[in-house]
């Protein structure tokens, strides 16, 4: 497993629909269809919709449990990380955090993880990622 973060706006209002044609625009272009994925239990992702969706990707869904260490405290970890990077970045550049999205998330997916003892980038392409601070 790469670790790999992908960090995506959305709305409150978004439909499962809409949640789809994210999915497909942001995640299977760039990565192709997975064979499962392990998600929280939003309702969006529980739904009834996204079940066929997944189903007929033929995409196993994973819903994240305390009970499993592949999941235990991760999602809660990621989003600590992502808060402090947001709160880093509004300090800093005096912004919108949103205008900084892309590089947060080449910050987070470029920093190493202890988990997989390298950065995601360097588990996903084999070799590290090119930075202004390489």
């Amino acid at each position: 497993m790469t670790k790999l973060t992908h960090f995506i706006l959305i709305k409150a209002s978004y439909s499962p629909e809409n949640y789809a044609k994210l999915y497909l625009r942001e995640i299977v272009k760039l990565h192709g269809v997975p064979l499962s994925i392990i998600f929280n239990r939003d309702t969006q992702f529980t739904s009834q919709f996204w079940k066929l969706f997944q189903k007929g990707l033929g995409t196993r869904v994973k819903l994240s449990t305390t009970i499993h260490p592949q999941t235990d405290g991760q999602e809660e970890r990621t989003i600590q990380t992502l808060e402090d990077m947001f709160r880093a970045c509004v300090i800093d550049f005096k912004g919108n955090w949103d205008d900084h999205l892309p590089l947060i998330k080449f910050a987070y997916n470029n920093s190493y993880h202890l988990s997989i003892s390298m950065a995601p980038f360097e588990a996903l392409y084999g070799k590290s990622c090119r930075s202004p601070i390489s």
